[in-house]
């Protein structure tokens, strides 16, 4: 057994009770039970328990053919697709505690938390009766952790999002992203390996040129299982007849079902054609969700990032989020300031550009303006990134005075040094809303 990723624990020997118990992990951390709460073609899903936090947790074992565990390439990707999801940490992403391969059984295991309402289909069958504004609530949780995988540097592609995919704890009704299409890594890019999930995927993937935006168009399809509790495309006789009519463009017979014109564009917005195709970041603006309250102005959320640069030497950088606009600047460095920007660009891709900045004489509006004349920006992005530059001054030097009002900032995580350098900056405490005594902190 060749564990990819499973903490080290001393365990206790077995007792009779944890006899009972199908299968255990090759730390001992974690027990499995019997219980399948989840199945698919390849993969099955058990109930398990962690016995160092106490907590039941889902434990689920995808099977790998001879090619992949014969391909050290396979075997590779496969290990840096898990060890980059088990660095996501959101509200609304699935939490992957750890991960081994069990080279006898031919399987990947691994371990993530439970959701005790089970995925999004399973609980949309077992309650038909289901208002506009909870459609709501699970599409906005959906677009955030949609909206954090596509600001990771380089942007996470779900590739498989669907509503098998998409959990929910019904007791609070909180929604997570899970299931990344590990399945589809494991196995040989055939028409088969695509079976049961074709009806959520985007033109675009089946010629290989794609991003990120591939993950709204599936979007779009869950929203449309999610209103009416069908299948898209159940009109069809087989899969050659999807895949025909995804490849012409033509929507499924069951988005006539969806009675709501408001929610209808929206899906209609969803399964535009991709250069057409919204952001998750600008469809959490769209007018059908917030229809029902004002249009909230996305706060400016920092975190921390440690990186190793090519000569080997540790570096860490603030990294700075509004809507689309991701900003990014060595924490340490006061006299040679250089930003990295990821920002949109007309076509609908996202673009990386550094640019240096003067303390003494640059201002973050001529900066700002500069930007958007050399890369043909609309205006408005101007504000958006001066914002952008102003907090990430006034975390850097805390004394510096800036010359656009911020907005609201907010900590997105679990280091306590930015929620200190918030506090201590009068300038971003003056951001901050008054009903909240201090920054919002959530471990990313």
């Amino acid at each position: 057994m060749d564990p990819v990723e499973a903490e080290e624990q001393q365990t206790e020997p077995p007792d009779e009770e944890e006899e009972a118990y199908a299968e255990a992990d090759p730390t001992g951390r974690f027990i499995r039970y019997d219980e399948i709460v989840g199945s698919g073609s390849v993969k099955t899903v058990y109930k398990a328990f962690d016995k160092l936090e106490g907590d039941e947790v889902a434990w689920s074992q995808t099977r790998i053919d001879d090619s992949v565990m014969g391909s050290s390439r396979k075997m590779a990707l496969l290990n840096t697709e898990i060890q980059l999801l088990k660095k996501l940490r959101h509200k609304n992403i699935q939490k992957l505690f750890a991960s081994w391969i069990d080279e006898d059984k031919k399987t990947v295991n691994i371990i993530t938390e439970f959701c005790i309402s089970g995925s999004l289909r399973q609980y949309r069958k077992k309650h038909k009766k289901v208002g506009i504004n909870a459609m709501k609530r699970w599409a906005m949780q959906i677009l955030t952790g949609l909206e954090h995988l596509h600001s990771q540097e380089p942007a996470v592609i779900h590739r498989d999002l669907k509503c098998d995919n998409i959990f929910i704890n019904g007791n609070d009704g909180t929604v997570k992203i899970g299931d990344f299409g590990l399945a589809t890594i494991l196995q040989q890019q055939k028409t088969k390996s695509v079976k049961g999930t074709l009806e959520f995927m985007a033109p675009e993937l089946f010629t290989g040129d794609y991003n990120e935006l591939a993950d709204i168009y599936s979007f779009g399809m869950c929203m449309l299982e999610m209103m009416t509790c069908e299948y898209p495309y159940s009109e069809c006789q087989g899969q050659a007849h999807i895949y025909r009519k995804i490849s012409q463009g033509i929507k499924p017979a069951v988005l006539s079902k969806v009675e709501d014109a408001g929610l209808r564009s929206f899906i209609d917005v969803c399964l535009a054609p991709v250069a057409e195709r919204p952001t998750a970041s600008q469809l959490l603006k769209h007018s059908f969700l917030q229809k029902d309250g004002p249009i909230l102005v996305p706060p400016i959320s920092v975190s921390l990032v440690s990186s190793v640069t090519k000569d080997g030497r540790q570096s860490a950088s603030f990294v700075l989020l509004k809507g689309d606009f991701r900003l990014k600047g060595d924490m340490h460095v006061t006299d040679h300031i250089v930003l990295s920007l990821r920002f949109p660009d007309p076509s609908g891709c996202f673009k990386n550009a550094e640019f240096p900045f003067d303390l003494a004489q640059d201002t973050s509006l001529s900066v700002a303006q500069e930007f958007v004349e050399d890369f043909e920006l609309p205006q408005g992005n101007i504000l958006i990134i001066a914002q952008l530059i102003e907090a990430f001054l006034l975390i850097l030097v805390p004394e510096w005075v800036p010359s656009v009002a911020v907005g609201q900032v907010v900590s997105e995580s679990a280091h306590n040094y930015i929620a200190k350098r918030i506090k201590n900056c009068r300038q971003l405490r003056t951001a901050i809303p008054e009903s909240s005594a201090s920054p919002k902190l959530s471990v990313i």
